[in-house]
C-alpha cells in the first residue's frame, strides 16, 4: 500500500508538458567585438526524438526558425543562423521530399552587430518541431529574451 501511494504521489507531481517537450533550450550572447555580439542557442533534444534543419523544403516538416522581434539598436542581423550539431539528411516516404534533421544537441550561432556599445535585449521566438521514428508533436513556438552587455 505504501509503495502505492509513493508511486501516486510521484506521479501527481510530474509535470505532464515536460514529457511532452522533449527539446530544451539554452541561448546566450558573447561580446566579441566593437558592439558585435555572438548569439547561440543550443536545443537539446532528448532521444529517440528530433528537430529539423532551418534549410527544410517546403512540402516537408516545419523547419527550425529563430526570429528576432524588431530592436532600434540593432544595426546588422547577420543573416540566417549557422547550425552545428549530427546532421541527418534523408528522403522521407511521408512527406516526399529531403529532410534534414538533427539529433541530440544543435548549436544555432549568429553574429549581430548594435548601433552603439549599449546594454540591450534581444528578444523573439523559436519555433520548431520534434518527431520520433513513428510520430511527431506540434510545431511549437517558445519565446526568448537573451541579453547583451
Amino acid at each position: 500500500m505504501k509503495k502505492l501511494l509513493l508511486a501516486l504521489l510521484l506521479f501527481a507531481d510530474a509535470d505532464p508538458l515536460a514529457a511532452q517537450n522533449p527539446v530544451k533550450w539554452n541561448y546566450t550572447a558573447k561580446k566579441i567585438g566593437d558592439k558585435t555580439y555572438e548569439l547561440k542557442f543550443v536545443a537539446n533534444v532528448s532521444a529517440p526524438w528530433h528537430i529539423y534543419s532551418q534549410h527544410t523544403p517546403e512540402g516537408g516538416p516545419a523547419p527550425t526558425i529563430i526570429k528576432l522581434a524588431k530592436n532600434p539598436l540593432l544595426l546588422s542581423n547577420g543573416g540566417a543562423f549557422k547550425e552545428d550539431g549530427k546532421l541527418v539528411e534523408k528522403f522521407e516516404d511521408v512527406f516526399g521530399v529531403n529532410i534534414r534533421y538533427f539529433n541530440g544537441n544543435v548549436v544555432f550561432t549568429k553574429k549581430i552587430q548594435l548601433r552603439a556599445n549599449v546594454k540591450t535585449s534581444l528578444t523573439g521566438t523559436i519555433a520548431y518541431m520534434a518527431c520520433d521514428d513513428s510520430q511527431c508533436l506540434p510545431p511549437m513556438s517558445v519565446p526568448f529574451t537573451v541579453k547583451l552587455d
